[in-house]
């Protein structure tokens, strides 16, 4: 399952990016990424558990892009942090934006299900690099675009991946329709 990190200032916007403590920081979620981060904790563990036949499941591996020089965001860690303190595991952080390939094989290897935040411009090759370039998935992840979760499934025999896309629809202005 792979997730946009949550919202994030826009350009001569008047949102702002905000740190946990409330301090203005451009590198981090807005106040609504913030809550967005908080809905994703119980839309990703539902008190009752997901259905047998939902597209979803509670993850048992996190992974997020690392904060780096070249692209300091943390808002795809902070995004995962509230599901991560629930459900007691930690956020795998070992690979930045430009190393799909490399987190993909991490992935792969964890724990399966997966949950991913990732940032927007890297989803379709992280995407492509876990389920092979041939995958039937949009060309772009859509800048204004916070509310999807892109889901690759693998059939029992390791087979072909299928490519879904499930709405989060945790907010009154999030959209029903898949990019």
């Amino acid at each position: 399952m792979i997730i946009r990190h949550g919202e994030k200032h826009r350009d001569g916007g008047t949102d702002r990016g905000v740190s946990i403590d409330g301090v203005h920081t451009k590198h981090e979620l807005t106040v609504r990424g913030w809550q967005r981060a908080g809905a994703l904790a119980r839309f990703f563990a539902p008190v009752d558990g997901f259905a047998a036949d939902a597209p979803l499941g509670t993850p048992r591996a996190l992974f997020a892009s690392v904060a780096t020089e070249l692209s300091p965001s943390l808002r795809a860690a902070h995004t995962l942090m509230p599901l991560a303190e629930l459900l007691d595991i930690g956020i795998d952080m070992e690979h930045a934006e430009g190393e799909e390939r490399l987190a993909a094989a991490a992935l792969l290897a964890a724990p399966q299900p997966v949950l991913i935040a990732w940032h927007h411009s890297h989803i379709v090759p992280l995407a492509k690099n876990i389920a092979g370039i041939h995958l039937d998935c949009p060309d772009e992840w859509p800048d204004e675009r916070f509310d999807l979760v892109w889901v690759l499934d693998r059939d029992d025999s390791g087979g072909d991946w299928q490519f879904s896309q499930v709405p989060q629809q945790l907010f009154a202005t999030d959209r029903a329709d898949p990019i």
